[in-house]
Formats: C-alpha cells, structure tokens, sequence
C-alpha cells in the first residue's frame, strides 16, 4: 500500500484508557462506523504521525463469513474471520482493544475461547469473491470442512462417526 501523506513511522501506541500496548501485526477491534455495536476486527500494518501530529494505523480488514459474497456457511466457526485484501486507515481513538487471530489449528488447541480469540483459515478478495485456499481438508463422506464450534460425533448430513 502507498502511503499518501507524510508520516513519521511510530513503534507503538497505547490504546486510550488502558495499559494495552498495540505494535504492527497486532490483531484489534475497531469501533465500527456504521453505527452497530459489533467491533471490526483488522491487523495493523503501520502506524504513524502525521505533520499534524495525528497518531494513525494502516490496517488490513477481516471479514465475518456473511459480509462475505458467499455467505455464512454451516462449516464456518462463530468466531472465524477471512482475512481481507482491503486496506484503510483510522484514527488510533477508533480502536475499542486488542484480540487475537489465530490460525485454525492453534484455535482448535485452545484450552479456553475468549471474547477477543478468533480464527482464519482463508483469505478474502473482496473484489472478486474469491478464497485462498479456495479448498479446505474435509473430515467425512460428505466432505464437508470442519467446524470448530462442533464436536464431531456423528456427522449431521452423512451420518458418519
């Protein structure tokens, strides 16, 4: 991404109200602009002051599965993201706190899911409503992926163990 306006590059911020400390490549949750109540999850990318000494971050945006062309699926986790190809930036005082974006085999190893625990296992683009990976390991005769929500006993649709 270029950077359009001059900036001084900043190592770290410390999200208003808190001790929480925010660096690049950090994963948080941005109060959303359309007025609901459910943050935005992005990962910082850069942060920076400008010559009016505004304190910015360069994020890269995640995507809940229904914001998404295809749509929430029966597959998906209610705690997956798809990790977009869209960029923006936003004034520090938009970010709401800290999470983490696991991958999906750390996320199934956790021994506790907190409030601000995700995972992704596919990158977005957002122009053309494509995957990557555009296929994912499936666990059953009727190759559905897995859902990490589910303890699989018996598959629902192929009725296999």
């Amino acid at each position: 991404m270029a950077i359009t306006t001059p900036m001084d590059i900043v190592s770290y911020i410390t999200i208003r109200g808190t001790n929480k400390v925010v660096r690049v490549g950090d994963c948080v949750l941005i109060r959303p602009s359309d007025g609901s109540d459910r943050a935005r999850v992005a990962r910082v990318e850069l942060i920076g002051r400008d010559d009016n000494n505004n304190v910015n971050v360069h994020v890269m945006w995640y995507y809940r599965p229904e914001e998404s062309f295809a749509g929430r699926r029966q597959f998906h986790g209610a705690r997956e993201l798809f990790l977009s190809d869209q960029y923006s930036v936003q004034s520090v005082d938009n970010i709401q706190g800290k999470c983490n974006v696991h991958s999906l085999k750390n996320y199934t190893e956790l021994r506790n899911v907190n409030a601000w625990d995700y995972f992704s296992r596919f990158c977005y683009n957002v122009s053309t409503g494509t995957y990557t990976p555009d296929q994912v390991a499936v666990f059953c005769k009727c190759e559905l992926p897995q859902n990490p929500d589910e303890f699989m006993l018996q598959c629902k649709q192929c009725e296999d163990w």
